[in-house]
């Protein structure tokens, strides 16, 4: 198998030399050029697996050759050295289609861990992963495009659409596409965890540092290491926490609640939220700093209503998974009830799909008629339930039956909303956690 080789590009021998030992040592080929006129020419006779090039050079900076190389179709991971604190510049390559950045003086253990990242880009059309996004629509077809390209980079990805598009599916798919994947993918609900926490789940902490710390423990990043960091919800984050969240993504560093010193981090950082970012910057409860460094690529997630025919394919694909769990063969869906569910427009997105057809398939038989089908429920009804004064059907369930539907979709929805964690579910629904436990034993909720 042909080594690995690499393009370096710098105007000080210095570095050129500094890049071109260590790369050697890892056993990869260099070639070394002093400015960008040198690199096209380079770019153009031959395939690189790499390319690392400094921001200032004497023919221009080192965003004019990621453009360059991004207007002709040249996928080679390009890392642009910046001067040390210039984020301004780091956000500027990244925002370019650098892979990713590294600051000056170049540490040599983050040189190798970008350099081992890199390697492991996949090559065009190579995309895998186990998360898929189900539907043929243009709307979608875009959005699959445009995970491709982001899972090439390490750039952070600010996920936007409405609650249950799929967020998170999204994020998974980023990190399941791109150099990652073999490492953690880590997500965390922002707005699930107590202020007081915060930084301890996030950072770790050290033995003795607060009451209750009877040992050493990670935080989130340390578990993410070398993988994805999914912050869900980031809107949540209060302004202290945004603070110390700037400085871990802008230093590569974070220091555990007690201890003294501080600690690298290889993490990439995805987020999402419903909420309008940039209202929240304008009002004073997101940092505007934090914003621009978290959303370095924006990516928004259409709402269903805008992915036509998707909906009854997303609709049979979830009704097969259904009756899957059943035992049971999936009901059809009537002419009545397709039509239904291709004229709603779906305030909830997928999530509210599914909760429609979990409904229908616990009330229909071998075929799911129009009646089944309860989207939009009218003023009154329990939310997220069956309105109070349905449609008729052709089976009327008992009311103990309908009672036990209604509380097993409420406690679901509240599982979802606090990303399964039933300490916070319980305390939300009003419940002991013991008693949490008992009704999704009774209701048959994993």
């Amino acid at each position: 198998m042909a080594k690995p080789i690499a393009l370096v590009v710098d105007d000080e021998p210095d570095i050129r030399e500094l890049l071109g030992i260590t790369l050697e040592r890892m056993d990869i080929d260099v070639c070394a050029c002093a400015d960008i006129t040198a690199a096209k020419e380079q770019l153009t006779r031959r395939a690189f697996q790499l390319c690392l090039t400094d921001m200032r050079l004497p023919d221009g900076d080192g965003i004019d050759l990621v453009e360059w190389m991004q207007l002709r179709g040249i996928t080679t991971p390009v890392a642009v050295i910046t001067a040390h604190g210039n984020v301004e510049s780091a956000v500027r390559a990244l925002k370019a289609g650098a892979f990713d950045f590294i600051s000056k003086p170049v540490d040599i253990k983050v040189l190798r861990k970008l350099v081992g990242s890199a390697l492991k880009v996949p090559h065009n059309g190579t995309a895998g992963g186990k998360a898929r996004l189900l539907g043929d629509s243009p709307a979608l077809e875009q959005l699959r495009a445009t995970i491709a390209k982001v899972a090439r980079s390490q750039a952070p990805v600010h996920i936007t659409g409405e609650s249950g598009t799929g967020k998170e599916l999204v994020a998974r798919m980023i990190h399941e596409q791109g150099a990652r994947a073999e490492a953690p993918f880590v997500p965390v609900n922002c707005g699930a965890i107590p202020g007081e926490l915060m930084e301890s789940e996030f950072f770790g902490h050290r033995k003795g540092s607060f009451t209750g710390a009877v040992s050493d423990k990670d935080g989130l990043f340390q578990s993410a290491e070398g993988g994805t960091l999914f912050m869900d919800e980031i809107a949540d984050l209060p302004l202290p926490m945004q603070v110390k969240l700037l400085r871990v993504i802008q230093e590569k560093t974070l220091r555990p609640v007690g201890q003294t010193t501080e600690l690298p981090v290889d993490v990439r950082i995805l987020s999402a939220t419903h909420k309008d970012l940039r209202a929240l910057v304008a009002s004073g409860h997101f940092r505007e700093d934090l914003y621009y460094r978290i959303n370095v690529i924006e990516l928004r997630v259409p709402p269903l209503r805008e992915r036509g025919d998707d909906i009854l394919l997303l609709a049979r694909h979830i009704l097969a998974r259904l009756a899957a769990g059943m035992g049971l063969p999936p009901p059809e869906l009537s002419a009545g009830a397709r039509a239904r569910l291709a004229s709603y427009h779906f305030p909830g997105n997928v999530r509210e799909l599914e909760n429609i057809l979990e409904r229908a398939i616990a009330l229909s038989g071998d075929e799911i008629a129009a009646e089944d089908i309860h989207a939009g429920a009218p003023s009154g009804a329990i939310p997220g339930g069956i309105a109070a004064e349905a449609a008729p059907t052709a089976t009327t369930p008992r009311l103990g039956d309908r009672l036990e539907l209604v509380e097993r979709e409420t406690i679901v929805k509240a599982l979802e909303e606090n990303r399964y964690n039933k300490t916070v579910t319980a305390k939300k629904l009003g419940l002991t956690l013991r008693a949490l436990r008992y009704r999704m034993q009774k209701l048959g909720i994993d």
